[in-house]
């Protein structure tokens, strides 16, 4: 139960070295994931999307026979919902594929 002199700074050190190792593990896996994209799709696939783990979307394509010049209003719906739901796995996805690095742990501000 005694005192050592300059014991924790042996811990310390190592804790560093752990915490700098999970770092660039987070930052590799941002880079990997970033490249990921999922796909997504609304109005029974007459819209889709494709997101990547930047939050952006690649790809958007609508059926031709979702075009009604009579009802915009519907298309632009479904658009939206393809668009949210892109972004929504994307996030999904993002969390899972950190998880992998964090070991579950929650770090706010990650993403």
């Amino acid at each position: 139960m005694g005192f050592r002199p300059g014991g924790g700074m042996g811990n310390m050190n190592q804790i560093m070295k752990q915490a700098q190792k999970m770092q660039e593990n987070m930052m590799r896996a941002k880079e990997e994931v970033e490249k990921k994209s999922v796909q997504a799709s609304a109005g029974g696939g007459m819209v889709e999307v494709v997101v990547n783990g930047k939050m952006e979307v690649l790809e958007l394509k609508i059926n031709p026979e979702a075009v009604d010049p009579d009802d915009v209003e519907m298309l632009e719906d479904m658009v939206k919902a393809a668009v949210n739901e892109g972004i929504r796995n994307a996030q999904t996805m993002v969390e899972q594929e950190m998880a992998k690095v964090t070991g579950g742990f929650n770090i706010p501000g990650l993403f």
